[in-house]
């Protein structure tokens, strides 16, 4: 097999993107600097906002930046591309309409690991914009799954974690966090989807239960598997 590279088209946020790195890092078995899987990481801060971008309609701007940087991806030679940010797959797509590398798709991954873990009812804690884009809805109903938008109330406090908390380099409110908790488990989900990266940068500071699924470490397993390293077990 041919050296692998993987690409990652990241920035959305930074700190999420040094998270996900480090996901890859600790799920590869690995013993020595030259067993890791070889990695290419474009942060991109520039890049226009997600959610504001869908809502509002205005996406060219957004996705002609998504597109140069997956062709720089490309053009240096990377052999997969992972986007850890889940609102940018609602332009994955598209985007891999106009590529030839395969961009690794978190969203269907993460749907495809809680059919496999026998989980049938997922709330998904995201922003705005991937809850009314339908991606996780759509990923989801492909495994037969139910997939749980937060009831209004439970989506500010969700928001308030991402933008006002966490995108400011703060570490998230546990007590925000326990009420959402305490929503979807009312709600009868029986599983719950970190499915913003923002999110899986909460979890690295508080302790959370397997009851939360994080879509950006399905996103790092999957990037070491398809490149064909072995996982790690941890």
């Amino acid at each position: 097999m041919s050296e692998q590279k993987l690409g990652i088209l990241g920035g959305m946020g930074p700190q999420a993107t040094q998270v996900f790195y480090q996901y890859v890092l600790d799920r590869t078995e690995a013993n020595c600097d030259q067993e890791h899987l070889p990695t290419l990481i474009l942060s991109d801060t520039k890049m226009p906002d997600r959610t504001a971008a869908i809502l509002s309609g205005d996406t060219q701007a957004l996705y002609g930046r998504l597109l140069k940087d997956a062709k720089l991806l490309e053009d240096c030679g990377c052999t997969a591309i992972a986007i850890p940010c889940n609102t940018s797959h609602y332009f994955v797509d598209k985007l891999q309409g106009d590529i030839h590398t395969p961009i690794l798709h978190m969203i269907r991954e993460t749907a495809a690991a809680i059919y496999a873990q026998g989980r049938r009812r997922p709330a998904i804690l995201a922003t705005d914009g991937t809850i009314q884009s339908g991606l996780y809805q759509a990923a989801c109903a492909q495994y037969g799954l139910e997939a749980v938008a937060p009831d209004p109330d439970t989506q500010k406090l969700v928001m308030s974690i991402i933008y006002d908390e966490i995108k400011q380099g703060e570490r998230g409110s546990r007590e925000k966090f326990a009420a959402i908790d305490k929503a979807v488990r009312r709600a009868g989900c029986d599983c719950a989807i970190l499915a913003c990266t923002e999110l899986s940068v909460f979890r690295t500071y508080h302790n959370l239960p397997p009851f939360y699924v994080d879509a950006m470490e399905v996103l790092a397993e999957t990037a070491v598997t398809r490149c064909g390293y072995q996982l790690r077990m941890i």
